[in-house]
């Protein structure tokens, strides 16, 4: 079986990304990976599943490699894939490119965990959802 691909998110640059070194300030780039992540988890069906029942995900840990800066005006890709799957957590990996440069700007690992937060405590995948991302598994 093969797994699904989690499509790639085109974002534009915007001028008020950009701070006062002149190139989009380092915050961004993970604000680029939470916009990839929800669509993500909207595809799978986690975010409905939160509004649900009260159980979603939380970001655990995220890392970013910075392999270039990005200047304002240009558009960036996000390529996202779920990489690692456990009973209570996951594993996402980020690369982000550059159409104006043609190549990748930034490389970015996250945990996220399934928490319940009625309870304010991590939990196993709903079922329904477990199915649902390991599909997308690379």
């Amino acid at each position: 079986m093969h797994s699904l691909t989690i499509p790639p998110l085109d974002l534009g640059v915007r001028w008020g990304d950009m701070d006062a070194f002149q190139h989009v300030n380092n915050t961004v780039y993970l604000r680029w990976c939470e916009s990839a992540r929800l669509v993500f988890f909207e595809r799978t069906g986690l975010l409905a599943s939160q509004r649900d029942t009260g159980i979603g995900p939380i970001l655990a840990s995220i890392q970013c490699r910075y392999r270039a800066p990005v200047v304002y005006p240009d558009t960036v890709q996000v390529q996202t894939r779920l990489v690692r799957m456990g009973d209570q957590d996951f594993e996402l990996h980020h690369q982000i490119f550059s159409q104006h440069q043609g190549k990748q700007v930034a490389d970015v690992q996250e945990r996220g965990v399934i928490f319940d937060y009625p309870r304010q405590q991590k939990t196993n995948f709903p079922v329904d959802i477990e199915q649902a991302f390991r599909q997308y598994l690379a």
